[in-house]
């Protein structure tokens, strides 16, 4: 689907929208973010908040369908076939800066291991868990601002991964 330049300027309004009403103390797209980056970094979010927010409702019903259904989005706004906000401006973000959209997916598994996990039975599930949650928004951002060498990969992972065990303990 083809959107207009309204269409999408209203969709990153309303990702840039949710990330300033959001309890999140998460900087998104503050003003140290270079100016022309600030949707892309408020619609990244936008998905992964959404995401998150769908798996941390009460209850377990119907949580894992509405994570599978924000899959099947993610999937073809890649592809440019979305008219939903989110998904319309994450779209333009991934297309326009080159991203992967295995780290997005990636969240997604995170958010749905917090459906399913109750108890992370040792380290290496708490690690496998960083591999999915923390470590993708470390490899977007690098994305974002057009680095993909593996070593800066490699040591974004490991401070995502030191994040995501501190906000564990």
């Amino acid at each position: 689907m083809n959107s207009s330049t309204s269409d999408l300027e209203s969709a990153y309004s309303a990702c840039r929208q949710l990330a300033r009403r959001h309890y999140e103390n998460f900087p998104v797209a503050s003003l140290l973010v270079p100016r022309d980056k600030r949707d892309a970094l408020a619609a990244i979010y936008a998905f992964a908040r959404s995401a998150d927010d769908f798996a941390d409702e009460p209850g377990v019903e119907g949580r894992l369908e509405k994570l599978a259904d924000w899959r099947r989005r993610l999937y073809q706004c890649a592809e440019g076939e979305s008219d939903q906000a989110t998904f319309l401006a994450l779209g333009d973000t991934i297309r326009r800066y080159r991203l992967s959209v295995d780290n997005l997916d990636n969240l997604l598994r995170a958010f749905e291991a917090d459906v399913t996990v109750n108890r992370h039975q040792n380290f290496e599930s708490l690690l496998q868990y960083s591999t999915c949650s923390a470590n993708p928004v470390g490899r977007l951002m690098l994305e974002l601002f057009g680095h993909r060498d593996p070593e800066l990969f490699a040591l974004s992972d490991n401070i995502c991964t030191a994040l995501q065990l501190t906000n564990f303990w």
